[in-house]
């Protein structure tokens, strides 16, 4: 199995990939699929998280967890460090579920998270499903629901249409070399923002344990 170091990362499939300006920003949707590289790694020293990048190698989310994996408080930042999502994980009876704040938002400061993800009764062995709630521009709910995989690191974000929106497998290079499960390529379809699909694969990577 092919190993990945940090600094690698940035030339991966890079001399074959092209993306347009507005994917260096935090937080955007484009007109065509973006694809990016998931690492779950921190780039700091002992630390947990993951770190995201584009098409041109360039660092555009990370997530530090200086606590231990599965952290009942995680936060989604930029390159340099601006948080874009507060993510928090509640227990209700043996359903649990995380939720969403934009920028440093909390329900103790009377904010409302922007989504919710639900996931029921925890079967050893079975593939994970999601619930998913956003709240769109006008105040009401937009569905979609997460799917992963038993064992495996794949992922899939599907509407409330079945049309599927981001995806997430094992990254194959060019050469055809598969890298460890902790890389992977996302694709995400075209006016999705970038920000959000990547908070909702964060809560993936806590139900995981790989965060």
């Amino acid at each position: 199995m092919a190993k990945v170091h940090p600094l690698l990362l940035t030339s991966l499939d890079s001399s074959s990939s092209t993306t347009s300006s507005s994917s260096s920003s935090s937080s955007c949707t484009t007109s065509k699929k973006e694809t990016f590289t998931i690492w779950m790694k921190s780039l700091l020293m002992q630390g947990n998280g993951c770190t995201v990048y584009n098409e041109n190698g360039d660092i555009v989310y990370r997530i530090d967890n200086y606590d231990q994996k599965n952290s009942n408080e995680v936060y989604l930042m930029d390159l340099r460090g601006k948080v874009l999502f507060t993510i928090l994980r509640k227990k209700l009876s043996v359903i649990q579920k995380w939720e969403g704040y934009e920028s440093n938002g909390s329900k103790s400061n009377g904010d409302k998270p922007l989504f919710q993800v639900r996931k029921g009764c925890k079967v050893f062995g079975k593939d994970l499903s999601c619930k998913i709630a956003v709240k769109s521009d006008n105040g009401q709910a937009v569905y979609y629901r997460l799917e992963g995989l038993a064992g495996k690191s794949a992922l899939r974000i599907i509407d409330s249409e079945g049309k599927l929106v981001a995806e997430a497998k094992r990254k194959q290079l060019s050469s055809g070399v598969v890298l460890g499960d902790d890389v992977l390529t996302m694709v995400m379809e075209t006016q999705m923002d970038h920000s959000l699909i990547m908070a909702l694969v964060t809560v993936y990577g806590l139900i995981r344990r790989k965060i």
